[in-house]
């Protein structure tokens, strides 16, 4: 096993106890950082782990924090600032200044690895998160006391850490992350391991690492398991030097113009199933790269990126419907790091702002212009049958009379319909305008990864939804007749088209706010949990009285 150098750490009049290793390389070599979750969680039971690392040509350091193993002090007084302090301190003093940082946390030290990433920034070159805990703001001070005082009613609080700053600092992460996930888990909730992923794999080069047979002592269980101890480091080390992203600028390389390079990249907002970048080429040409990093995403990217890849290429002739250019595509990632399409890039972009009305009418006019004209396409092929997002069985409801009459409308077998080549999401977060005023125009469509064939009224009520949603129940209960007057297809009869838009709109319950996610982003804050649940419920009830 590798030696590693004892060392201790004096800081705020405690001494903090550690282990370090690998002091071979230059100022660029990355130095990990092991940190042990709360209670009985010391150094000693992630030396394999550190040993990992280090034989894989990293400087590797570990530490108890106060109160922990061989450290001085008393649990009960250590608090989440004082563990995010301790280890700056401990990185301030052992690590090579400006050297590149690997961040790898357990249980509580998710939060400390969170807190460390919002300190150093972009010096943090990947994170390891085993089984991690986020807390709200609200324990950040707080003694942990006995089990039984103040912090620990804090984050037992049913929900509580909703909202923790810890999210926001994981979602604006750029660099390499690796989330080890035990089979079971009788201390971390399964949605705080959800909303960890949602937020990683926003901006971060993500990978789920998950430990079918482990509990949540992910410390212990890499001690004595020697294969998923060496699968783990090499998921974190993957394309270190890039911040994870070796084998996606490998690629990204091979499909621009001969002689033209990247010399720019940045985020686009509002998106939720990938992750969206703007290319930037030395010849000021700018592109679209598509990356399908969350796991549900990355299982059905083949079928996903395939489709878009042949929809952009039958669109590249249809005038009245503006979609980006397929440049190419690596739908099952056998040359990128994750399942990637690059494309070009359409001026405009999403405006899902609140406006005058006289405004928001205009924008939603060139909205029905726009499916009534996406209705007219023609493909050579016909593409899959729509999927119906949700079911009278599937769908979960706050519960009451109202809901159980929308959910009784589509308990039946679909309508008869007339079917027609549907986008299938089309909704304004989907759809980028240029100009303003009477110059308003509509420049691009994107994500065409769900098109289908099914009745242009699914199309008709996705957009109604998310109408009603971001400006109010009544603009979503008037976006058919909107769509009618611009020419659209002829939609069902009143109970029938009733069937549609409900099993539109039941499927964002009982959390619209999760369609609304990409809006925040963008600057619609005031649609919390509550609006929305009002407007989907207003929504609802208004489709009975005027199609029931």
């Amino acid at each position: 096993m590798t030696e590693f150098s004892s060392f201790t750490y004096a800081h705020d009049g405690e001494l903090l106890s550690g282990v370090y290793g690998g002091d071979a390389g230059g100022p660029d070599t990355a130095t990990v950082v092991l940190l042990h979750g709360a209670g009985i969680g010391n150094k000693e039971r992630l030396l394999p782990l550190l040993a990992e690392f280090v034989s894989r040509g990293c400087r590797g350091l570990a530490f108890d924090f106060s109160g922990h193993g061989e450290s001085t002090g008393a649990l009960r007084e250590l608090s989440l600032r004082r563990r995010y302090e301790q280890a700056v301190a401990v990185i301030d003093a052992r690590v090579p200044t400006d050297g590149p940082l690997i961040l790898v946390g357990f249980s509580m030290s998710g939060q400390t690895v969170a807190d460390l990433v919002g300190h150093y920034g972009e010096r943090v070159a990947a994170i390891g998160l085993c089984a991690p805990a986020v807390y709200t703001h609200e324990a950040w001070d707080v003694p942990f006391g006995d089990g039984d005082g103040r912090f620990s009613r804090i984050i037992r609080r049913p929900d509580g850490w909703r909202g923790a700053p810890a999210l926001d600092v994981l979602r604006a992460y750029e660099g390499r992350a690796v989330l080890a996930v035990p089979g079971t888990d009788a201390i971390i909730p399964t949605a705080v391991t959800q909303a960890v992923q949602d937020s990683l794999a926003a901006r971060a080069q993500f990978t789920r690492f998950d430990v079918p047979d482990a509990e949540h002592m992910l410390g212990l269980w890499f001690q004595e398991h020697a294969e998923d101890r060496r699968e783990f480091v090499t998921a974190v080390l993957t394309g270190l030097g890039d911040r994870g992203w070796t084998a996606t600028r490998s690629w990204l390389a091979k499909q621009l113009p001969e002689g033209r390079t990247v010399t720019a990249t940045a985020f686009a907002q509002g998106g939720w199933s990938s992750q969206l970048r703007r290319l930037t080429l030395d010849d000021g040409t700018r592109l679209a790269l598509r990356t399908f990093v969350k796991p549900f995403f990355r299982r059905h990217a083949p079928g996903l990126l395939t489709r878009e890849a042949s929809v952009l290429t039958l669109l590249a002739a249809q005038q009245a419907v503006p979609a980006p250019r397929l440049i190419a595509v690596d739908a099952t990632a056998e040359h990128c790091d994750h399942p990637s399409l690059l494309m070009s890039l359409l001026p405009g972009r999403v405006r899902v702002d609140e406006v005058a009305e006289e405004d928001l009418d205009r924008r939603m006019d060139l909205l029905a212009a726009q499916l009534a004209a996406i209705h007219t396409v023609v493909p050579d092929e016909r593409p899959r049958t729509y999927q119906a997002w949700t079911s009278a069985e599937w769908v979960r409801t706050p519960g009451g009379p109202l809901w159980e009459r929308a959910v009784e409308v589509i308990r039946r077998d679909p309508p008869a319909y007339e079917g027609c080549f549907l986008h299938r999401d089309f909704h304004p977060g989907n759809v980028l305008f240029s100009g303003e005023g009477a110059q308003l125009r509509i420049s691009g469509v994107v994500d065409w990864v769900e098109t289908s064939w099914g009745p242009a009224d699914l199309d008709v009520a996705h957009c109604s939804t998310a109408l009603a949603l971001l400006h109010g129940p009544e603009h979503g209960l008037g976006f058919r007749a909107r769509y009618e007057a611009h020419g659209g297809r002829r939609l069902a009869d009143s109970a029938d088209h009733l069937y549609w838009r409900l099993l539109d709109a039941l499927a964002y319950s009982p959390d619209a706010a999760k369609l609304a996610g990409p809006w925040r982003e963008l600057g619609r804050t005031d649609l919390t949990p509550e609006v929305l649940g009002g407007r989907l419920a207003e929504y609802v009830a208004g489709l009975l009285e005027l199609y029931g």
